[in-house]
Parts: C-alpha cells; sequence; structure tokens
C-alpha cells in the first residue's frame, strides 16, 4: 500500500475546517409546526426529520439540526435567528 503525502498547503486546509453542529433549542415560543417548517425550509429536511427534531429539542432541550464548517452553517444560523428560534453554533 503506497501512502501519498499530502503537501503542506492541504494540510493547512484540513486543520482550518472544523466540523461544527448547528443547535436547535428549546422555547416556549414557537409552535411545532412552525419549526418543523423551518428544519424544512432552512436545513432542507425531510418532514419526519424536521419532526424528530422539534421534538428532540422540546424533550431533551436542545438538537442538532445540522453539521458543515462555519461557512456552512453561518447563513442558516442567521435566517434561523430572523425566524426567532434559538439556535448556537458549536
Amino acid at each position: 500500500m503506497v501512502k501519498h503525502k499530502k503537501s503542506p498547503s492541504t494540510l493547512h486546509q484540513e486543520s482550518q475546517t472544523i466540523i461544527r453542529e448547528l443547535i436547535l433549542f428549546n422555547d416556549d415560543v414557537n409552535t411545532f409546526d412552525f419549526v418543523i417548517e423551518t428544519l424544512i425550509e432552512v436545513c432542507e429536511h425531510e418532514p419526519e426529520q424536521a419532526e424528530q427534531c422539534a421534538m428532540i429539542a422540546h424533550f431533551k432541550g436542545k438538537c442538532m439540526v445540522k453539521t458543515g464548517d462555519f461557512v456552512q452553517l453561518k447563513p442558516l444560523f442567521d435566517e434561523m435567528t430572523l425566524r426567532g428560534l434559538t439556535v448556537s453554533i458549536e
């Protein structure tokens, strides 16, 4: 088996790409339907996935709804925040 060495620039890029999580927190303001609709529209969840995430957030207090690097998650964070949901990127 031959292993290919990575160039220093490739190694630097990989070390800069940190996979993060977009976390949805439970609140007493938004309805399940609104949260589900937002997850479908913003995070591109399937309806079943969105419903499961809404239920997990409701019962456990929070739920990871998307993974990616910061650049990928920031627009989703911004849109969900604009819609009144409580989210964080961790």
